[in-house]
């Protein structure tokens, strides 16, 4: 190595206050359980029992929004999506 190509701890970026870790901003993947409608059931119904609220229903709703296109017309034997309860 020729003098001139020496580098001291001057010529070095300072990276004594970089934190290790990871990070991402790729979407987190939900998690879901099946549910199969029975005959009877409503959102509110379902939100009730896998939520406790059937105030919920709208999770349910948004979900499965590939197939309901009215959270008032569902129908036994439909295969929901139910996202973890959190």
């Amino acid at each position: 190595m020729a003098p001139e190509d020496k580098t001291t701890d001057e010529d070095m970026p300072d990276f004594s206050d970089v934190k290790s870790g990871a990070s991402s901003t790729a979407p987190v993947e939900q998690v879901y359980q099946t549910y199969v409608v029975a005959k009877g059931d409503s959102l509110s119904k379902i939100a009730k029992r896998f939520y406790d609220s059937a105030g919920e229903w709208r999770r349910i709703f948004e979900a499965n929004k590939d197939v309901l296109k009215d959270p008032d017309k569902i129908f036994p034997g439909q295969k929901l999506k139910i996202p973890e309860k959190g």
